[in-house]
């Protein structure tokens, strides 16, 4: 059994379960094609079957999607979920991120995480969050890195993308021992 949908807010974004009603009010913030140069395309025709997907998996339980909401402008921004979820191992993963360009390098990615880890960490009590991404994603790699993750290794020839491309998956990880230190950092970061 996992959790339920939670919504969880900050000084600057509000994240949303994600539902339905966030569809059009989403769409407009995917269409960028500067997201998906390294990740599953979700702009254009592939938006549906992507949005559809991840209401799926909320439905199941398997994963929790959830709708970015920038505070301060009052629109959806992106995405991003809990997956992988391992209630025994006390685990799961964050990702499936991605944010409009407008916001990149700014308050959401690092508010967006601090909320997940804090609910990861402070809520369940839980072990180990992961993060994964794509070895050719220097400026996600750096990203993860700047959170205060660790890089734990290299899967190679870890996935086939949409594309054909077989893709070398860079893991990362924080445990429950690092969260102290890495909510600090990212407290920081934020001027909280």
């Amino acid at each position: 059994m996992t959790f339920e949908p939670v919504e969880l807010a900050g000084h600057y974004v509000r994240l949303e379960p994600l539902v339905e009603r966030h569809r059009e009010m989403l769409r407009p913030a995917a269409q960028n094609p500067r997201i998906w140069t390294l990740t599953a395309s979700a702009f254009g025709a592939a938006f549906d079957p992507y949005f559809d997907t991840a209401l799926q998996r909320a439905q199941s339980g398997a994963e929790r999607p959830f709708a970015v909401r920038l505070l301060a402008e009052d629109r959806l921004v992106g995405g991003t979920r809990f997956m992988n979820i391992e209630p025994a191992h006390k685990r799961l993963e964050i990702g499936s991120t991605w944010y409009d360009p407008t916001v990149w390098a700014g308050v959401v990615n690092p508010e967006c995480k601090l909320l997940l880890m804090r609910f990861v960490f402070e809520t369940l009590k839980w072990n180990r969050v992961e993060y994964k991404t794509d070895a050719r994603n220097q400026r996600s790699r750096d990203a993860i890195l700047r959170l205060g993750a660790t890089q734990e290794g290299i899967f190679r020839k870890h996935m086939v993308l949409a594309d054909g491309h077989i893709r070398d998956s860079v893991y990362f990880s924080v445990i429950d021992t690092d969260w102290p230190d890495v909510k600090a950092g990212l407290e920081r970061r934020l001027r909280y």
